[in-house]
C-alpha cells in the first residue's frame, strides 16, 4: 500500500511539473520616433535618400506603406499616439504658442482634458517594466527647447534624459531664411565635428547605456530623435552624399489651386516667393542629409540590440510624428492634410512575426499603443481609439477595412481627411468650407479635385458617411 501511495505521489508531482508551464518571458520594447520625417527612406523606395539602418530594420519586420498620423503637427500628434486618443478627445489641436487660447498659449496639456488617462509608456510602468525616455517624445520647441523636458508628462516615465549637443550651441552658424528663427522656417547647417557631438548622437549613446543597464529586466525604452526637424543640421559628410544637381524639385503647376478649397492651403507653410530653385535644392539637400545622419544614430542603437543579445526578445517600432512637405502643392514643412504631410513611416519588427514584408493597408498611429499592449500581453485601456495591428503582422495582406483619419486646424478652420486604399476624401468645416476628393490610383500627387464630379457623387456621399462613422459622429 505504501508503495502504491508513493507511486501516486510521484505520478501527480510529475504531472504537476508538466502542467506548471514557466511564465513566458516578457517582451521588451524599443520605440524610436523621428521628428518631422516623411517617407523619404530607402525602404519606402525613395529615389535618392540613403537610410541603410532603417532599411535593415525593415528587413526584420513589416513596413506599413500607408500609415497616417492623426494630426500633422508635433504636439497634437505626439499627444495622440502616446495617449491612444484622437485630438478631439485629448484636446490638443495646436502647438504651444501658436494661438492666444488656452493655458499653454493655445495648447492644453492632455492631462487637463483627460487627467486619468493611462499613456502608452505608463501602461508599461504599471506592469513592472523599466520605462525611460531619451530625447523628444512629448512636445517641446525645437531647437530652443533642446536639453529641456518641454511639455512632458512626468508620470509616463521612470527616467528621462534630455541630450543637448553642439547643434543647440551653434545656432548662430545656421543658414536661415528668416533672421533669428530656426524651428519655424527653412534653416540648415552643414556642421563641423563628429556625429557624437550632435544632440542625436549623444541621445544614441545614452540610449545604448540604458540598454546595457536594462538588459536583464523587461524595459520600454523610448528614443526621440530630433532630426530632420529644422534647422536641418548634420555633419558635412552627410551633405556630400547629396549633390544638389541630383535633387528633383516637385512640379507645381500654375493652376494647382484651381477647384480646391482655400482652406487646403491655410494650415501649412507657404512657398516663400523669394525662394530660388538653388535655395530649394539647398534646403532639400540639408533635409536629406539630416535623415541619413539620423539613420546612422538609429543604427548604433539597433546594433547594440544584437551585441547585447536582445534582438530576439525586443519589439522595435520606428515612426515619425507626421509627414513633411518639400514644396509639393507649393507647401513646406507640415500641418496640411495632403498625403505628404499626413503620411508617416511605420516599421514594426516583432520577434516571431513576418520579416521583410510590406502591408498596403491603411493604418493609424493610434494603432501603435494597442499593438504593443497585445504583443506584450498587457491589458490596454478599453477607451483607446486605435486597434491592434497584430493581424497585419501575422499576414500583412489580410483584409483590413479601417480607413485612416487625419485632422488639422488653423485658427478656427478645421479639416478632416479620410484615407482609404484608393481615395483621399477631405471636408473643411463639415463640408461648408469645401470638399476634396482624390483618386490616388490615377492621381497619386493629388492634383485633381474630383469632389464636384457628378459621376462620383455617390462616392463622395459614401466616404462622407464613412468618415462620420469612424469619428463616431
Amino acid at each position: 500500500m505504501k508503495s502504491f501511495t508513493l507511486l501516486l505521489s510521484v505520478f501527480f508531482l510529475g504531472a504537476g511539473a508538466a502542467w506548471a508551464q514557466p511564465e513566458p518571458q516578457k517582451m521588451n520594447v524599443l520605440f524610436i520616433v523621428s521628428d518631422d520625417l516623411n517617407t523619404s527612406l530607402g525602404c519606402y523606395n525613395h529615389y535618392l535618400v540613403k537610410s541603410p539602418n532603417l532599411d535593415k530594420l525593415a528587413r526584420r519586420g513589416v513596413v506599413f506603406q500607408n500609415a497616417y498620423c492623426q494630426f500633422p503637427l508635433c504636439s497634437p500628434s505626439r499627444s495622440s499616439f502616446l495617449t491612444g486618443r484622437r485630438p478631439d478627445i485629448n484636446g490638443v489641436k495646436v502647438n504651444p504658442g501658436q494661438s492666444t487660447e488656452g493655458k499653454y498659449g493655445g495648447s492644453p496639456h492632455f492631462r487637463e482634458m483627460i487627467p486619468d488617462t493611462v499613456t502608452m509608456p505608463e501602461l508599461f510602468r504599471k506592469n513592472g517594466y523599466r520605462v525611460a525616455r531619451v530625447g523628444k517624445l512629448y512636445h517641446y520647441n525645437v531647437p530652443l527647447g533642446i536639453g529641456t523636458s518641454g511639455l512632458d508628462d512626468a508620470q509616463s516615465w521612470d527616467l528621462v534624459i534630455n541630450p543637448k549637443g553642439r547643434d543647440k550651441d551653434e545656432l548662430d552658424k545656421v543658414i536661415t531664411l528668416v533672421k533669428g528663427q530656426w524651428g519655424g522656417t527653412l534653416s540648415w547647417l552643414a556642421a563641423e565635428g563628429r556625429d557624437d557631438e550632435q544632440t542625436d548622437g549623444i541621445g544614441a549613446t545614452k540610449a545604448i547605456e540604458l540598454l546595457e543597464q536594462y538588459k536583464d529586466k523587461p524595459f520600454f525604452l523610448a528614443v526621440g530623435m530630433y532630426r530632420p526637424h529644422t534647422p536641418y543640421v548634420a555633419p558635412k559628410k552627410y551633405f556630400d552624399l547629396y549633390p544638389r544637381e541630383n535633387i528633383r524639385l516637385p512640379e507645381v503647376g500654375k493652376n494647382h489651386k484651381e477647384g480646391v478649397p482655400a482652406a487646403a492651403f491655410l494650415s501649412a507653410k507657404k512657398e516663400d516667393p523669394t525662394l530660388t530653385d538653388d535655395l530649394r535644392r539647398q534646403a532639400i539637400q540639408a533635409y536629406f542629409a539630416s535623415i541619413t545622419f539620423m539613420d546612422a544614430q538609429v543604427g548604433k542603437v539597433l546594433d547594440s540590440l544584437d551585441r547585447l543579445k536582445l534582438a530576439d526578445n525586443t519589439i522595435v517600432v520606428f515612426t515619425s510624428d507626421h509627414g513633411y512637405h518639400l514644396g509639393e502643392h507649393g507647401l513646406w514643412q507640415k500641418r496640411s492634410i495632403y498625403e505628404e504631410s499626413a503620411r508617416v513611416p511605420l516599421i514594426i519588427a516583432a520577434p516571431g512575426f513576418d520579416k521583410s514584408k510590406r502591408s498596403p493597408r491603411t493604418v493609424e498611429m493610434l494603432d501603435i499603443y494597442p499593438t504593443l499592449a497585445e504583443l506584450c500581453r498587457l491589458k490596454a485601456p478599453g477607451y483607446l481609439d486605435g486597434v491592434s495591428l497584430k493581424p497585419l503582422l501575422q499576414n500583412p495582406q489580410q483584409v483590413w477595412n479601417r480607413p485612416a483619419i487625419t485632422q488639422t486646424k488653423y485658427n478656427q478652420v478645421e479639416g478632416y481627411s479620410l484615407r482609404t486604399e484608393r481615395y483621399r476624401y477631405t471636408e473643411w468645416d463639415g463640408g461648408a468650407g469645401g470638399v476634396q476628393l482624390y483618386d490616388r490610383e490615377k492621381d497619386p500627387r493629388e492634383l485633381k479635385n474630383l469632389a464636384a464630379d457628378p459621376e462620383l457623387k455617390k462616392t463622395v456621399e459614401e466616404l462622407s458617411a464613412l468618415m462620420k462613422k469612424r469619428l463616431g459622429k
